[in-house]
C-alpha cells in the first residue's frame, strides 16, 4: 500500500490535472460507469460534527474508493482541520487497498476542480472578474481553480471576519500571483459578486450569503458550501433569473442540497428548471451555455467518483514519480 501525504500529492499533480479528473468523474456519473451510492452520514450532536463515508467502485478502472470525511465544526478552536479525511483506494481486480491518501488535500482539490470544471464548460470565454465568498479550507483551492480556467484581471474575495480576509487575501497574492490576477477584499458580499463574471461560494452558512439581485447577466455560479437539506447559502431569488441550474449529479443535489430543495418546497423554481449533470452537459445531452447573457448556475455536493478518479491518477502519477511511501 503506498501513503501520499499533502505535500506528494501537490508534487505529482496540478490544479489543472485535476480539473480534468473531474470532467471524467461527472462524464462517468452521467453515462452510469461508475457505481456510486449516496454518502451515509452520521452525525455525532455532541460535537455537532457529522461523519461522511463515500464509497464509489469503476470496473472501467478496475479501482474502487472510500472516503471517510469528518465535519467537525470546532475543531479549528483546537487548533485542528475543521473537515480532517482519508480516502482508501483499492485494486478492482483482487480487492487489496492499493493506496491511501490524504483524503482533506484529495477533497480540497477535486472540489475546487468541480468549480474549475464547471467554469470551463459554462462559463463565458471572456471573463474578467471572479468573487470567492468564504475563506474557510477549502478557499484557496476554489480560488485556484477558478483561476487556472479563466484568465482573470481580478478576484473579489469577501467573509465576515475582516483581519481574516485581509490575511486570506495577501496570501493568495503570494501563492496564486502566478496566474496574474489581484485578489482583493470586498468590503460585503453583494459588493464582491455585483460584477463579476465568476461567482463560488464556499460557506458554512445556513443562509443565503449575498442578494441575488446583484448577480450580472452572463454571471456562472457555482454553489459548494450546502451540503445539508435545511441550509443554502445560496439567495433563491437569483435562481428563476438563471437560464440554466447544472448539478454536478443530479440525484445527489436533490438528495442533500438545501440551495435547490428549499426553493423547489417553496415553489420558486420546479424541478423541470434543474437541466441536469454536468457530465450530460459534457457528452452533449443537454445544452450548456448558449449566449453570453445567460446566468447559469453551478450545484455542488461533491460526488465520490470525483475522489476515484482523483485517486487513481494520483496514484499512478506518483508510482511513476517515486513518490510516497510504501507500507507492507
Amino acid at each position: 500500500m503506498l501513503l501520499l501525504n499533502e505535500k506528494e500529492i501537490k508534487s505529482v499533480v496540478s490544479m489543472k490535472d485535476i480539473v480534468e479528473a473531474d470532467k471524467k468523474a461527472f462524464q462517468m456519473i452521467a453515462a452510469g460507469t461508475v457505481e456510486v451510492p449516496l454518502r451515509a452520514a452520521i452525525k455525532a450532536p455532541a460535537h455537532e460534527g457529522t461523519f461522511l463515508f463515500m464509497p464509489s467502485y469503476a470496473a472501467s478502472e478496475e479501482a474502487a474508493a472510500v472516503k471517510i470525511i469528518s465535519v467537525f465544526p470546532h475543531n479549528p478552536e483546537m487548533g485542528l482541520e475543521a473537515c480532517p479525511a482519508q480516502v482508501l483506494l483499492l485494486d478492482g481486480k483482487t480487492g487489496y487497498i492499493s493506496a491511501m491518501l490524504d483524503g482533506s488535500t484529495v477533497t480540497r482539490m477535486r472540489t475546487g476542480a468541480a468549480s474549475g470544471a464547471a467554469f470551463d464548460i459554462l462559463g463565458k470565454k471572456e471573463c474578467r472578474v471572479g468573487a470567492l465568498i468564504g475563506t474557510g479550507g477549502q478557499a484557496p483551492e476554489q480560488l485556484e481553480a477558478m483561476l487556472c480556467v479563466r484568465k482573470l484581471e481580478k478576484v473579489w474575495v469577501y467573509s465576515r471576519k475582516r483581519e481574516k480576509l485581509e490575511a486570506f487575501c495577501e496570501k493568495m497574492q503570494k501563492e496564486l500571483g502566478c496566474y496574474g490576477a489581484e485578489i482583493l477584499p470586498a468590503n460585503s458580499a453583494d459588493e464582491a459578486v455585483e460584477d463579476a463574471d465568476l461567482v463560488i461560494t464556499v460557506t458554512t452558512s445556513s443562509v443565503p450569503v449575498f442578494d441575488g439581485a446583484k448577480i450580472k447577466p452572463g454571471c456562472t455560479i457555482s454553489a459548494v458550501g450546502t451540503y445539508e437539506p435545511e441550509k443554502h447559502e445560496l439567495d433563491p431569488a437569483v435562481l428563476p433569473r438563471a437560464s440554466k441550474i447544472i448539478c454536478d449529479y443530479k440525484d445527489a443535489v436533490l438528495s442533500e442540497s438545501g440551495d435547490l430543495l428549499i426553493p423547489l418546497a417553496d415553489g420558486i423554481i420546479k424541478d423541470e428548471d434543474i437541466q441536469g449533470s454536468l457530465g450530460d452537459v459534457i457528452d452533449g445531452r443537454i445544452a450548456g451555455r448558449e449566449n453570453d447573457d445567460e446566468i447559469i448556475v453551478f450545484e455542488s455536493v461533491g460526488v465520490a467518483s470525483q475522489d476515484l478518479v482523483a485517486a487513481w491518477m494520483i496514484y499512478e502519477k506518483a508510482l511513476a514519480a517515486g513518490a510516497g511511501t510504501e507500507w507492507q
